[in-house]
This record gives structure tokens, C-alpha cells and sequence, in this order.
């Protein structure tokens, strides 16, 4: 049974910063496009960042490069997403994908597994 769970999530005011985790199991990514999407109560889930594979490519959302970092240790299955400068219009519930193939991926419906979410609240 393939799981991701998302950690590190929490309240911090503007200007902050933190690092989430997503902790894959029950098969390796190594070979996969992984991404972070988030939803704000009300609105559609978003793209945030992908990273390929390797590490080698990634690919951020227009409000984000500059702010965040993606990453992943393959040798650990975790993806990681450093997040700083912190803003209120960041506020939302954060989610980790991976996708059954690589490449660049930046819709909801190019990934295949899901984790639950980590809430992230910036407060100004």
C-alpha cells in the first residue's frame, strides 16, 4: 500500500518560514516526478513545485520561485519543500504527490498518489 504523509506544517507570522516533509512508503519514487500542490478553504487545489527524479529539474508556480525551495533524498523516499518569506496568501492546506512517471508535471490529474495534507497558517 503506497502512503505519503506530509509533516511540518503550522502557524507562523509573515516573514517566516518552514519546512515541510513528505515521507513516502509501500514503493520508491526514485524514478518519479514528485510535487507539492496546496487548497485554501473555497479555492482549487494549486500547483506549488515539482522536481524531477534526479533533482536536477524543478518547477515552481509564478507566486512562489524565489520564496521556495524543493528538494528530495531519494535515498530516504521524502520530499521536502523550504518555504521562506512567508506570506498570509500562503495559508492553506499543503499536499504531497508523486506520479508513476517523470517529466514536467503541474496539473492535479498528472499524479497518481496522494498524501492528506498538511495545514500551513501565516498569519500577518
Amino acid at each position: 500500500q503506497v502512503q505519503l504523509v506530509e509533516s511540518g506544517g503550522g502557524s507562523v507570522q509573515a516573514g517566516g518560514s518552514l519546512r515541510l516533509s513528505c515521507a513516502a512508503s509501500g514503493r520508491t519514487f526514485s524514478r518519479n516526478t514528485m510535487g507539492w500542490f496546496r487548497q485554501a478553504p473555497g479555492k482549487e487545489r494549486e500547483f506549488v513545485a515539482a522536481i524531477s527524479w534526479s533533482g536536477y529539474s524543478k518547477w515552481f508556480a509564478d507566486s512562489v520561485p524565489g520564496r521556495f525551495t524543493i528538494s528530495r533524498d531519494n535515498a530516504k523516499n521524502t520530499l521536502y519543500l523550504q518555504m521562506n518569506s512567508l506570506k498570509p496568501e500562503d495559508t492553506a492546506v499543503y499536499l504531497c504527490a508523486a506520479a508513476l512517471v517523470g517529466g514536467k508535471m503541474t496539473r492535479t490529474y498528472e499524479y497518481d498518489y496522494w498524501g492528506q495534507g498538511t495545514q500551513v497558517t501565516v498569519s500577518s
